[in-house]
């Protein structure tokens, strides 16, 4: 019966497009008012409260904080200008300039909306002025994005390893370095789509024009390019450096992105201004204060799932449909990548988690891997709708609607499927870059 009015609240309130972490908070208030009355309410501000109260979620308020003041800093741009040097010349090359762009601002910024903000005012212009459709163009620019929970440092990641936390020991150092190799395999598969999409659309209309990109760069424009990007491809370096290294934890580590982010703005790039500084903080300010409600929120939730024992009801029901690994993985796949298009990161992680990583660790997954490929499902639902954040963002910087870039995003969730599936069957794209370092 607790199972029925938590999950039946919860999805009458969504249809009703209510906000997911009110959602969350409003149906565990409902079961605990309804099975204990008032002490149930006073359960409700310590377990929010407890669940944020944490040093390790600190790391998420300054890595948002860092990625802002990045995207201000004219680092985007010029990472752009890195890019472009280095392949924007070649056939295609636009499309090799979006992901690898992508992927370096991930591994600065550790968001997808970010990504999608900070590369797509630069990038959907440019590709709809190579002779790409806009459609297309916003599509790969949103897919790519996504990489930004999965290339370190992720704020997904720190989530899922505090998550995971209270079941079994998880590394936020492992998994950030578990999620490199996915990621890059993510883009290969956004750039080997975006190619065949070229390929048919060249079928259909004839040979697509090469204005944006005429001549290839000379070594010196690529050294200066290099030269002008060099401070921010040097963020990872000094996050991921300093953590591996001994020298902080994560959430120092975030930190110390906030303060270099800041010399970089102020004092190499001159692009920040104390006025602009402010408006930074403002909008960090405003994500930081998003993400935390939705972490409180759906810790409730989480308690409730775990204490009335519905995970176990629920891994049950799913064990006794197949004791086959792969048939239970598979199944997993499915339900997060339905539960992706509804629902953001965060709150599937604290719905999630407490029912699906116990039934994982009966099939000896490691908790890292598991880690990867859920939040490769979440990737995924960034860029599919009818709620994923990178769509919108990109649609408000190409003026389409949500509907045409629904279209143009397609040939990227098929690809971004076959990764994910790789990923899932073949645990070492996630483990070797962990057990070669000897990361535990």
């Amino acid at each position: 019966m607790t199972a029925i009015i938590l999950f039946g609240v919860f999805f009458i309130l969504v249809m009703l497009r209510m906000p997911i972490a009110v959602a969350l908070a409003v149906s565990s208030i409902v079961v605990l008012f309804t099975g204990s009355g008032l002490f149930g309410l006073e359960l409700v501000a310590d377990i929010m409260y407890t669940s944020v109260a944490k040093f390790t979620l600190l790391a998420i308020p300054f890595f948002i904080l860092a990625g802002v003041i990045m995207e201000h800093a004219g680092i985007s741009k010029r990472l752009i200008d890195f890019a472009q040097a280095l392949v924007g010349h070649r056939k295609s090359g636009i499309i090799f300039v979006t992901v690898m762009t992508a992927i370096f601002f991930a591994a600065i910024s550790g968001s997808g909306p970010a990504t999608v903000a900070a590369i797509g005012g630069i990038l959907i212009p440019g590709m709809v002025k190579n002779g790409y459709k806009t459609e297309t163009a916003a599509g790969l620019v949103a897919s790519s994005g996504a990489i930004g929970i999965i290339i370190p440092p992720s704020i997904a990641f720190i989530v899922f390893a505090v998550v995971a936390g209270d079941q079994i020991p998880v590394s936020i150092g492992r998994m950030f370095m578990a999620g490199v190799i996915p990621g890059l395999l993510l883009g290969v598969g956004f750039i080997v789509a975006a190619m065949f999409v070229r390929y048919r659309q060249e079928k259909r209309e004839g040979p697509i024009s090469q204005q944006y990109i005429v001549e290839p760069a000379t070594s010196a424009e690529r050294f200066k390019a290099l030269g002008n990007a060099i401070w921010g491809l040097l963020i990872p370096v000094i996050i991921l450096g300093g953590i591996y290294g001994g020298f902080f934890t994560p959430t120092e580590a975030a930190v110390v992105a906030v303060f270099y982010s800041l010399f970089i703005g102020f004092f190499i790039y001159r692009e920040l201004t104390l006025k602009k500084l402010y408006d930074i903080l403002v909008a960090a300010g405003i994500q930081t204060a998003v993400v935390m409600f939705i972490v409180s929120a759906a810790s409730v939730y989480a308690y409730i799932i775990t204490t009335e024992q519905i995970a176990t009801q629920i891994s049950d029901v799913m064990l006794s449909i197949s004791g086959n690994k792969i048939i239970i993985l598979l199944l997993i796949n499915i339900i997060l990548l339905i539960a992706g298009m509804f629902i953001d990161a965060i709150s599937a992680y604290y719905i999630f988690i407490p029912i699906l990583l116990p039934i994982v660790l009966l099939f000896d997954v490691d908790p890292t891997v598991f880690g990867v490929f859920m939040t490769v499902n979440l990737a995924i639902g960034l860029f599919t709708p009818p709620v994923g954040l990178n769509l919108f963002v990109a649609a408000g910087i190409s003026n389409t609607s949500i509907g045409q870039i629904s279209k143009g995003v397609l040939p990227f969730v098929v690809s971004s499927v076959i990764i994910l599936l790789l990923i899932t069957y073949i645990p070492q794209i996630s483990t070797f870059l962990p057990d070669l370092l000897n990361i535990k």
